[in-house]
C-alpha cells in the first residue's frame, strides 16, 4: 500500500508523542523522523519525499510559519501549537489545518480527513496478495469501492469529480484526475485533460480519437503529439 511520508516538527517531546501515539491509528501514513527544529527537519526533506508535516509554530532558530515560507514546494502541512493568533496568516500559507494543543483525538481525525478531501489519499494502489491483483479504493457514496486495475476502461474528468469507468459499473468520486494520474501506472494514458484510457483496453485508434468498445474518446490537441510518438501516428 502507498503511505504518506510523514515528519513531525516540535521541540517538545510530549507534543511528539501525543502526535505519534495518534498516527499509529493511521496504516497509509508512514512516520519517517520527529524533529525538534525545522533545520533538522530540512536534512531529511533533502533525503526523501516527504508528503506530510505535523508543524509547531514556536521553535528555537526558525518558527514554523517562516518555515513554510523557505519552502518553494512545502509537503501538505498540519500546523499544530498552542497560539490561536496565527490562524489567519497560517491559512494564507494554504495549510491543511490548524490544530490547537492540546490536541484531542477527535481533532486530528477531522484534521487527517481533510487529506482525503484535499485529494491527496483518497486513491491508493494497493497490492491484494491473496490474487496479487493491483486494485485501487475509491471513495464513492460514502463508502471505500473497491475497483481492480485491470477492470478500468477510462476515466472521465467532471470539473472537481471523476468518473470510472469499468465494463459493468461507472464510479463517480470527489477528486481531480491529476490526482488519479498520478498514482496509476504506465498502462494508463493521459490522452486529454478530461481522459484518461487503459492501453491494453482499446480496441481501435484513428490520430483523432480512441475507442474502447463502444466508446468513442477524443485526443486533446495539446496530447496528440505526445500520443502520436507513443503510437507511431502521422501527424
Amino acid at each position: 500500500m502507498h503511505q504518506l511520508k510523514c515528519l513531525i516538527i516540535d521541540d517538545e517531546p510530549l507534543a511528539q508523542n501525543v502526535i505519534e501515539n495518534y498516527l499509529k491509528n493511521f496504516t497509509d501514513i508512514e512516520l519517517i523522523a520527529k524533529c525538534e527544529n525545522a533545520l533538522t527537519a530540512l536534512t531529511w526533506i533533502r533525503k526523501q519525499k516527504i508528503d506530510l508535516i505535523f508543524l509547531d509554530i514556536s521553535m528555537p532558530f526558525i518558527s514554523g510559519i517562516d518555515f513554510i515560507k523557505t519552502l518553494q514546494n512545502p509537503p501538505k502541512i498540519i500546523l499544530t501549537t498552542a497560539h490561536k493568533e496565527f490562524a489567519v496568516e497560517s491559512y494564507e500559507l494554504n495549510v491543511l489545518d490548524y490544530l490547537l494543543k492540546p490536541i484531542s483525538f477527535e481533532r486530528f481525525v477531522k484534521a487527517i480527513n481533510k487529506l482525503e478531501n484535499d485529494g491527496s489519499q483518497i486513491i491508493k494502489p494497493v497490492i491484494d496478495d491473496s490474487d496479487s491483483e493491483v486494485f485501487i479504493y475509491v471513495k464513492s457514496d460514502k463508502k471505500n469501492v473497491k475497483i481492480l486495475l485491470k477492470e478500468i476502461l477510462f476515466i472521465e474528468s467532471l470539473k472537481d469529480y471523476i468518473k470510472i469507468h469499468t465494463p459493468d459499473k461507472t464510479i463517480i468520486t470527489q477528486v481531480p484526475i491529476s490526482a488519479i494520474e498520478q498514482r496509476l501506472p504506465d498502462n494508463f494514458l493521459r490522452i486529454h485533460r478530461s481522459f484518461i484510457i487503459a492501453k491494453d483496453k482499446i480496441t481501435a485508434y484513428t490520430p483523432h480519437d480512441f475507442e474502447i468498445g463502444k466508446h468513442q474518446i477524443p485526443i486533446g490537441r495539446n496530447y496528440k503529439a505526445i500520443v502520436a510518438k507513443i503510437f507511431n501516428q502521422a501527424k
